[in-house]
């Protein structure tokens, strides 16, 4: 189970969501919880992509604890009914944080997606900061996008043998994106050989 809310979650969790679709035997079920619905649904529909559960969490004026409140109250019959082998969230966001939360009061295994992120203080990002430390408390698979992010998860005494360093699935984004006479003065400044492979990476 694939859970987001917001359009970030979603441009780096839909690489993985394709990868999943590939790989035989496996089945992904993706629930939005609606934290930036509309925007999350057309992000989703450039890649032919549909969520296979709304909690339509989305209130005027709605605060953190709303959020909070309703992304656990809604997705607790969800996780109860699925029963999924593995909850995979991303990054920070307070649905990341409370859908951890709900998978870990169902006993649910936790897969967090760029975890490790850290400044040190509980303000700065607020409430991201906190957000990604909670999740990385539940969570039983971490994959860092970095080493120094790896680092920090050791610090923190979580176990080595469950700590991947896969780098940022935005980039994978871009490998979807990205076509042959793609330009960016910084790309540019590139050696050719890594150019080229990129752009044949993203092309493939």
């Amino acid at each position: 189970m694939i859970i987001f809310g917001t359009r970030p979650e979603a441009i780096k969790m839909i690489p993985i969501i394709k990868e999943l679709n590939q790989q035989a035997g496996l089945q992904s079920i993706i629930v939005t919880t609606g934290q930036h619905r509309e925007l999350v649904k057309q992000m989703l529909a450039k890649f032919s992509i549909e969520s296979d559960i709304d909690l339509d969490i989305m209130a005027p004026q709605q605060t953190l604890t709303d959020i909070t409140t309703r992304t656990l109250q809604r997705l607790e019959p969800v996780i109860k009914e699925i029963h999924p082998d593995i909850v995979l969230v991303h990054g920070d966001t307070t649905t990341t944080m409370a859908a951890s939360l709900a998978a870990y009061y169902q006993q649910i295994p936790v897969g967090h997606v760029e975890a490790g992120l850290r400044t040190g203080d509980k303000y700065s990002p607020y409430p991201e900061e906190l957000n990604r430390v909670i999740a990385d408390a539940i969570s039983d698979l971490y994959f860092a996008p970095t080493e120094l992010s790896q680092q920090n998860l050791l610090r923190e005494h979580h176990q080595e043998n469950h700590i991947y360093v896969t780098g940022n699935t935005a980039i994978d984004m871009m490998k979807y994106t990205l076509t042959k006479n793609w330009s960016h003065e910084v790309f540019n400044q590139l050696p050719a050989d890594k150019k080229t492979d990129f752009i044949d990476d993203a092309s493939a």
